[in-house]
């Protein structure tokens, strides 16, 4: 299971209106109906309409990503301020700052539910007989040991695997497209990285990954941010690192 580098949102309006311009669609649409009317009341230009447009593109690009309420009067002012030329009252740094602190802020918010059902799981799951909880909370049960080798921190290892949520919904199966995986153990989140070297080749293990161990609060993929992971891992070879 491979994880990917988080990128970071930023405070970017030029980058939005580029996307708008380009033909990207937003994922947010506004709830409000198209009045022509007002449009021939209000906007008395091309450039009217311009603005007009920028402003819905910013407000359905936020929107979407959680923003729900915002000071018009300083985004106005910001926005005056820069394409003036005025003295700002925050450099890129700080304004790239205190936007990626609000976006995490937005993204805690949303995850508190996940990640706080994650640990009621994760609580009963560990009472279960069979059940081992490694120092890190990563907790794993035997289903088959084998008797192979065990994967260093170096090596690639080849596993079937299947991966599913708490509530026993699949997202993920090497089985069902019957081919197994090879990868580096660098490359794959840490309750993988620890998990396998727990094992040895032939085994098959259950693992019960926290967020922490997982993709952590962010979006991946089919993956909601701050969800407590299952995957059953069959290891079927080891590749030894001879480099090392």
């Amino acid at each position: 299971m491979k994880k990917n580098i988080l990128i970071l949102p930023l405070f970017s309006f030029a980058t939005n209106l580029v996307l708008a311009q380009s033909g990207a669609k937003s994922k947010t649409k506004t709830n409000t109906t198209a009045n022509p009317a007002a449009q021939k009341a209000i906007l008395k230009t091309f450039q009217d309409s311009v603005s007009y447009a920028c402003g819905m593109s910013f407000a359905n690009y936020y929107k979407s990503q959680g923003v729900k309420d915002i000071n018009t009067a300083y985004l106005s002012k910001a926005v005056n301020d820069v394409l003036k030329g005025k003295n700002v009252l925050f450099n890129d740094e700080t304004a790239n700052r205190i936007m990626n602190r609000y976006m995490f802020q937005l993204q805690a918010e949303k995850v508190k539910p996940a990640i706080d059902s994650g640990k009621k799981f994760l609580a009963a799951n560990k009472t279960r007989p069979g059940v081992k909880t490694t120092a890190s909370g990563l907790q794993y049960e035997v289903i088959k040991e084998g008797t192979g080798e065990i994967p260093a921190i170096n090596d690639s290892v080849t596993c079937h695997y299947r991966g599913s949520f708490i509530n026993g919904t699949e997202f993920e199966s090497s089985y069902s497209s019957g081919r197994p995986i090879t990868f580096s153990m660098h490359g794959v989140i840490r309750g993988w990285t620890e998990g396998l070297q727990l094992m040895t080749v032939g085994s098959i293990y259950k693992f019960f990954i926290p967020y922490t161990l997982g993709y952590g609060e962010f979006d991946y993929g089919a993956i909601p941010g701050g969800s407590t992971l299952i995957f059953e891992i069959e290891l079927l070879a080891v590749k030894k690192n001879t480099a090392q």
